[in-house]
């Protein structure tokens, strides 16, 4: 890779989106969490329900603003950068972004002050009806942004004008294109995924010090469900995405894999250095068989190798290859933790056992690190065209762009990025150390008494003998 305009262009547009995905994909995911948290305190009346509540529209609500900040500037970025995919995609891609914001950010940018700030001011009803407003929001935003970028993963329903331009033809071949279905059950739930080992990391570390405990309990038996249930199906949506990508990206695929020649009986490595120069993996830690066996449902089966396409068309191997491992192993973490938690609630322990609580504190950043892999994998493996087979990257650049302007400009999001997304994150921080907001005179009885006779060093009151399933 040279170093040029294009490419700081590039790693810009990858720094600032990089920043911006996390955002979104975590609003999703709080946004249904908050909506089921209201239906169970309408249902039930348990006011723990409601201060679970009243805790996360908190972060939520920083987390929906830095989402939308940080979306903006990807719009300019687009113009100033990449003038000529504007140009040439306006047409397909044009429509796409303006049904998210007149379908989506409209309905949640409306209903959002009744969320925030309508408790007290709107009947109960009302209130969840917005809430359950703003998360099929999300959703329905999720839906055109990720029927954009498939789109330009697996391009379909359009045509080339005699200018180089792009039109569409058919909008439902559009928007509905090979990879779609696969590429938003996949990221759904991965922001999914991401919010629940949030929760759960904030209810085990509630737990470890021994405060907030029965809602404590309440987040982590929830994210132990989500845990147990889901992250086993996102390893089956992963699989057939992954079988899609094969069918439509082989190149990516063959990135994924480290695989740099068309062969039969591919080994799945599990570990390596791969060596472009010598179109190698070097030190593999490889189990045989399995990658022919997996992609092909045949353990003879052939899968292309990069030796497949001219070396112009072939994405970058390297971070392709580490970050695929990456995601992959996140996502294996999230099946195991996901299966011993729910062992140790049948047996009445998740919530006496500090080992597996200390593992939930731990992997509360893995859903976001997972998601940035994916990221990665699904825009690096594209490379290097940015409407697959259709528009190179390389082509797209505004004509005009010069290295020092795009090089200060990076430095200038560097900067401006770290100090603004640090301190909502460290915020964020702030408010979960701050804690919960009870109204169970009860639980507050108890954690008084906890921490007066703490400092004398008598044995704290305990609380009175309950079962998991009361606390729940």
């Amino acid at each position: 890779m040279i170093l040029d305009a294009t490419f700081l262009a590039r790693i810009q547009f990858g720094f600032t989106i990089a920043f911006h995905i996390v955002f979104p994909a975590f609003s999703i995911g709080l946004a249904s969490f908050l909506a089921v948290l209201e239906f169970r305190w309408l249902r039930t009346k348990d006011e723990k329900f409601k201060d679970l509540y009243k805790f996360w529209v908190k972060i939520f609500a920083v987390v929906f603003g830095m989402g939308v900040v940080s979306g903006v500037v990807l719009s300019y970025e687009i113009g100033t950068n990449w003038s000529l995919f504007s140009d040439h995609v306006a047409n397909v891609i044009g429509p796409l972004l303006g049904f998210e914001v007149l379908t989506a950010f409209f309905l949640e940018s409306s209903f959002l002050g009744i969320m925030l700030f309508g408790w007290g001011r709107v009947g109960p009803k009302m209130h969840f009806t917005a809430t359950f407003i703003v998360a099929t929001g999300t959703l329905i935003s999720a839906f055109w942004i990720l029927a954009a970028n498939s789109w330009m993963q697996t391009p379909a329903g359009f045509m080339v004008g005699p200018d180089g331009r792009l039109f569409a033809t058919d909008w439902l071949a559009v928007v509905f294109n090979p990879s779609f279905p696969f590429r938003f059950l996949h990221m759904v739930t991965a922001a999914y995924l991401t919010t629940a080992f949030v929760v759960g990391g904030v209810g085990a570390l509630y737990l470890l010090r021994q405060k907030y405990e029965s809602h404590a309990r309440m987040m982590l038996s929830m994210a132990t469900l989500m845990a147990a249930l889901v992250a086993p199906m996102q390893v089956i949506i992963g699989d057939a995405h992954g079988l899609n990508t094969l069918k439509y990206q082989p190149a990516k695929v063959a990135a994924m894999e480290g695989l740099y020649k068309t062969a039969t009986s591919i080994p799945l490595i599990l570990f390596g250095w791969p060596d472009t120069a010598h179109e190698k993996v070097d030190y593999a830690l490889e189990i045989p068989g399995a990658s022919s066996l997996i992609l092909t449902h045949n353990i003879n089966g052939e899968v292309q190798g990069l030796d497949a396409f001219p070396k112009g068309d072939r994405p970058p191997v390297v971070p392709v290859f580490f970050a695929f491992r990456v995601m992959v192993g996140i996502a294996m973490l999230m099946v195991a933790i996901g299966i011993v938690s729910a062992v140790q609630f049948y047996r009445k322990k998740l919530f006496t056992t500090r080992w597996l609580q200390y593992w939930w504190v731990m992997m509360m950043p893995a859903g976001f690190i997972a998601l940035l892999a994916g990221w990665f994998v699904t825009e690096i493996g594209r490379q290097p065209f940015v409407v697959y087979h259709v528009l190179r990257t390389a082509d797209m650049v505004t004509p005009s762009l010069v290295l020092p302007q795009v090089a200060w400009s990076l430095l200038s999001f560097i900067v401006l990025y770290t100090f603004i997304f640090g301190a909502a994150s460290y915020y964020i921080l702030k408010l979960i150390g701050k804690g919960i907001a009870i109204k169970d005179t009860e639980e507050q009885y108890y954690q008084a008494s906890r921490e007066a006779t703490a400092v004398r060093g008598a044995p704290a009151i305990g609380k009175p003998e309950t079962t998991e399933e009361n606390d729940v």
